[in-house]
């Protein structure tokens, strides 16, 4: 059974990036793009930072997790996308156990600013940055699945934490 790995972290966070590098150090593969699932909904969409899109975010979330968690029978598995920690038991059951939690924290200004510069991406808005950021921090995300380096290259981030995946520092259990 493959390696499951959560990449998360709010928008400019470096998820993409650290996600990409990280899935190529490892043979078989799979990289899940949780936006990939959001995208799905076409008639009815509810932009997921709206309190009112509680439950279609749980919905997707299952979905997206059940197929990366099916995944891990044939290869490593890398999810890059938006869990916060309100949505990890969601997630959890979906995927099943025995996955990574990586929340990727680097200083605010760091995420907005990648946000702003950023081409080829959908998403530009700096107020909701401001505010999925300030969700993940008053969560209080325990400090052993947190990075919050800003200045680390994403292939350096992704070294670290597949150095860090035989040991517990990035497991998660149901009690974080």
């Amino acid at each position: 059974m493959g390696e499951f790995v959560v990449v998360t972290g709010p928008p400019g966070a470096g998820k993409s990036s650290v996600s990409e590098q990280l899935v190529n150090r490892r043979t078989p593969s799979a990289l899940v793009a949780g936006d990939v699932f959001f995208a799905m909904i076409k008639q009815g969409y509810i932009l997921p930072w709206l309190p009112e899109s509680h439950h279609q975010n749980e919905i997707i979330i299952e979905a997206a997790a059940a197929a990366a968690g099916r995944l891990t029978e044939i290869c490593f598995v890398v999810f890059d996308g938006v869990v916060g920690p309100w949505l990890l038991p969601t997630f959890e059951r979906a995927a099943g156990p025995d996955l990574h939690y990586v929340v990727l924290l680097p200083p605010l200004d760091v995420c907005l600013e990648r946000v702003r510069t950023r081409v080829d991406h959908d998403f530009s808005d700096l107020s909701v940055t401001r505010d999925m950021y300030r969700q993940f921090v008053d969560a209080h995300v325990d400090s052993r699945h947190l990075i919050t380096k800003a200045e680390t290259h994403p292939a350096g981030l992704a070294e670290l934490i597949d150095r860090q995946l035989d040991g517990d520092q990035f497991r998660y259990s149901p009690s974080l």
